[in-house]
């Protein structure tokens, strides 16, 4: 949440980013601060301890020394008023004395632990201090806690402690503790304040803060929403200019951007408005005139034997060229549909090999002419897909033609591939290819590689802008890969389902440009403009990793064997061969198509060989 807070807000990052380096400031000047007050009120307390405890020590031995007590009782009440004679006189210090000794003697003068307050034992003093105190001489202090008093909890002391001498002398170590609770709570109440007073500075640092970066965020706030609402299509949409400041000026600069913009778009769309209307109309118009022109180069054509060898001439290429007018006027109509919103596509379960075979044959006299060659490559040879036949085959007739044009008698591939959500299919060229810049043209409408280019079929330049439509209404996609010199491959991908839109996440079947030669042929077209199918590995056999059969070829007959135009390498399927399947699911070349009956043999495929199916037309006729 605060991350994309962080990410998405200025003001957010500006706060932020002032009030930690505000904390970061203030913890660094109340370390310092709270370090030297501490230091300062310890030191002074500490020195003012140690002055009156070598005052009082000072005072306690000249008393003992003075003193000529002799047993235990007279040193007893020595002790208890020299000591006592001190407590009373210092009123300046709350303090508390601990006599221990520190050899045990014998005499009958000795006297034990003597401390001010019961509560109070050898142990309140620690134990490093009293072996500092026992083996040199001098005044030494040590901090420790002791509770000064009896049922009182404990607070922070200093111990400090000298020897002194008794008669016959007898060391003791003479200790005073004391109070060291005021420094400590003064220090706290310091603290206390600077914790208070930087939980207010940074309030305060907020809210400047917050104030500053709402004055100058805004103005970009609502800037950035008056762009989002311009880019996404309302463009009545204006800043409001305040004041005479730099986000005034802004303002005026951005509306009038967004005027200039809204004056544009709408000429344009005046203009594309205008330009539909007219292609519309245009086309409309035309088609009635060009039926009476087509009739009547119809009835000139068919009678063209009868005429001279000049006459006939024309009567071909009126026939020609009134087929190529026609063909430019139902992609002017094909466009004024798309643009109207009006093209509703005739969806069927279609075998697209089916699509494939029909498109390489229909170019078979375009491939003789070119002198180019024709391959199908793939490792399936059936593949059922929801589409709209019509469509589909105007966009591999469109692809296959181009290649052949400008593939400069190089062979053309097409490639076929699928899984589980799509079917791809690549047609790939190996000709003058394109550049980038022409790559992101080569969609647009009216648009042609190289207008002064002579080409051996007639074309408007929108036969891509006609196939990128028709692919849109199939929810798929179509992609173009080119090189200068190198050729180029445009690759088609349809989802196999009209309910299951293409998955993102699923890698494509094919690569853009598929690797070159990656499988063998499975039909092509020869020299003579026939096509011809290859043959598979005869046998069926069973799919190792799923258990799915695979079905090949039946050794041709000898009806087929001695069919004209069949050859060495062709395995067509006699209408009476029916493939075995199992129950609710035909194994198509390695693709599942429930509820498929198989009205013609299959290749195995598998990833290991290649073939394609020939089946059977109803009128008895072979189709590959």
């Amino acid at each position: 949440m605060l991350f994309r807070r962080w990410r998405q807000s200025l003001q957010f990052r500006a706060i932020a980013v002032a009030l930690t380096l505000t904390s970061v400031a203030f913890l660094a000047t109340g370390s310092f601060l709270s370090h030297q007050i501490a230091d300062r009120l310890f030191t002074d307390r500490l020195n003012q301890v140690l002055e009156e405890a070598r005052t009082d020590i000072d005072t306690a031995q000249a008393s003992f020394d003075a003193s000529d007590a002799s047993d235990r009782t007279e040193v007893q009440a020595l002790i208890n008023s020299t000591l006592g004679s001190l407590s009373q006189d210092t009123g300046s210090t709350d303090h508390r004395w601990i006599l221990i000794p520190l050899d045990q003697g014998p005499g009958q003068s000795f006297v034990g632990v003597q401390s001010e307050s019961s509560w109070m034992t050898s142990a309140t003093v620690p134990q490093q201090l009293q072996q500092r105190v026992a083996s040199a001489d001098g005044t030494y202090w040590q901090p420790a806690s002791a509770r000064m008093t009896e049922n009182g909890p404990e607070q922070p002391v200093i111990v400090i402690g000298d020897v002194v001498q008794l008669n016959q002398n007898s060391r003791y170590g003479l200790y005073f503790v004391y109070d060291f609770s005021d420094p400590q709570a003064t220090l706290d109440s310091i603290h206390a304040v600077l914790l208070l007073s930087m939980v207010a500075l940074l309030l305060l640092v907020g809210t400047i803060v917050w104030y500053v970066t709402r004055e100058v965020v805004r103005p970009v706030s609502n800037t950035a929403r008056v762009s989002q609402r311009l880019s996404e299509g309302d463009l009545d949409v204006r800043m409001q200019v305040r004041g005479t400041n730099e986000v005034a000026r802004l303002s005026r600069s951005f509306n009038r951007m967004a005027d200039s913009i809204q004056t544009q778009i709408t000429q344009l769309e005046q203009l594309s408005s205008m330009q539909q209307t007219f292609v519309s109309d245009v086309s409309h118009e035309l088609r009635t005139p060009l039926t009476t022109v087509k009739m009547a180069a119809e009835v000139l054509y068919n009678a063209r034997e009868d005429f001279d060898p000049v006459n006939r001439r024309s009567a071909e290429l009126l026939h020609n060229q009134v087929d190529r007018f026609d063909s430019m006027l139902s992609d002017l109509l094909e466009i004024s549909r798309f643009d109207a919103g009006a093209a509703r596509l005739d969806m069927a379960s279609t075998d697209i090999f089916t699509v494939i075979y029909d498109v390489v044959e229909a170019a078979a006299p375009l491939v003789v002419t070119c002198g180019s060659e024709l391959t199908v490559r793939s490792t399936l040879t059936r593949c059922v897909v929801q589409m709209d036949q019509r469509r589909i085959d105007r966009i591999l007739r469109n692809l296959v033609t181009n290649a052949l044009e400008h593939g400069e008698s190089k062979p053309v591939d097409i490639y076929v591939a699928a899984n589980e959500n799509c079917v791809a299919v690549a047609v790939r060229d190996y000709g003058i290819g394109m550049d980038e810049e022409q790559v992101t043209k080569v969609f647009n409408r009216f648009w042609r590689g190289d207008p002064a280019r002579a080409r051996t079929v007639g074309g408007t330049g929108l036969g891509l802008a006609i196939a990128t439509e028709d692919t849109r209404l199939h929810g798929g996609r179509l992609e173009v890969w080119a090189e200068p010199d190198n050729g180029a491959c445009f690759r088609l991908t349809l989802p196999l389902l009209r309910t299951q839109p293409l998955d993102p996440e699923l890698p494509n079947p094919l690569s853009l440009p598929p690797a070159d030669r990656f499988t063998e042929s499975t039909a092509r077209v020869t020299d003579t403009g026939s096509l011809q199918l290859t043959a598979p590995a005869v046998g069926p056999t069973v799919e190792p990793d799923t258990g799915q059969l695979l079905i090949a070829f039946p050794a041709p007959s000898d009806d087929d064997a001695a069919r004209p135009g069949s050859e060495s390498g062709r395995t067509p399927a006699s209408s009476g061969d029916t493939a075995r399947r199992e129950p609710g699911a035909v194994t198509a070349g390695g693709v599942v198509v429930p509820g498929e009956t198989s009205r013609g043999q299959t290749g195995p495929t598998g990833g290991t060989h290649t073939g394609s199916s020939a089946v059977v037309r109803g009128d008895g006729t072979e189709k590959p």
